[in-house]
C-alpha cells in the first residue's frame, strides 16, 4: 500500500527560532604542570603534568565518572599538559585515548571563535581540554559576556550547553573545581 504525498510543513517562525545543534561541552583546564621557573622546565608547549597534577587530574577524573560524562568527541590542545589531562580522563572514563585529537583551536594564544568553528562538525557530548585563560574567555564569548567571568582552576570543569553553533548561544550550566569533583569521585 502507497501512502498518499504529504505537504511539506509551511515554516513557522517556532521553527525557524529553534537551536540550530545541541551540544553539551564540558571544557577541562590541564592539571597541575611543572612550574615555569622550575630550572628544569621545558619550553612552554612541552611542560608536563607532575606527579601532584596527575594524581588530582585522575582523582577530578572519577568525579566526571560520578556525573556519568560520557563524550562523544574529545578535543584537546596539543600542549603536552593538556594532552596528558585528556589521557587521564580517557582511561578513567574508560575511552580509548586514541579518540583525543589535537587542535589549534585550544592553543592558549586561540581567539575562542576559532573553537567555535571546531565545534561546528561535532554533537553531542564534547569535552575539551586546554588552558586558562583561554576556557575562560570561550565561556564568555560563548555565553555573549564582554569579559570572563569564571576563572578555572586547574584540573577543573565548566559545563555549558550550547543551544546553537551558527550564532553561537550558550548557557553555563554548572563550573567545578578540581577539590569538589575528587569529593564527587570518592
Amino acid at each position: 500500500m502507497v501512502s498518499p504525498p504529504r505537504d511539506k510543513p509551511e515554516p513557522t517562525d517556532e521553527l525557524e527560532d529553534a537551536p540550530a545543534k545541541t551540544m553539551r561541552l564540558y571544557l577541562m583546564r590541564h592539571g597541575i604542570a611543572i612550574d615555569r621557573e622550575d630550572p628544569d622546565c621545558p619550553p612552554d608547549p612541552e611542560r608536563y603534568l607532575t606527579p601532584k597534577g596527575i594524581q588530582r587530574t585522575r582523582a577530578a577524573a572519577r568525579g566526571l565518572r560520578s556525573l556519568r560524562v560520557k563524550p562523544a568527541a574529545l578535543l584537546t590542545s596539543p600542549f603536552v599538559r593538556a594532552v596528558q589531562t585528556g589521557e587521564i580522563v580517557c582511561e578513567v572514563l574508560g575511552l580509548d585515548p586514541k579518540q583525543l585529537r589535537t587542535t589549534d583551536a585550544l592553543k592558549p594564544e586561540a581567539k575562542p571563535a576559532r573553537l567555535a568553528e571546531e565545534l561546528v562538525r561535532l554533537g553531542g557530548e564534547v569535552i575539551c581540554f586546554g588552558h586558562a585563560p583561554h576556557m575562560d574567555e570561550f565561556i564568555a564569548h560563548a555565553l555573549k559576556a564582554t569579559a570572563p567571568f569564571t576563572a578555572l582552576k586547574k584540573s577543573g570543569v565548566a559545563c555549558v550547553d550550547i543551544d546553537s553553533l551558527a550564532p553561537l548561544r550558550a548557557t553555563l550550566f554548572w563550573v567545578l573545581t578540581s577539590r569538589i569533583l575528587r569529593r564527587l569521585g570518592n
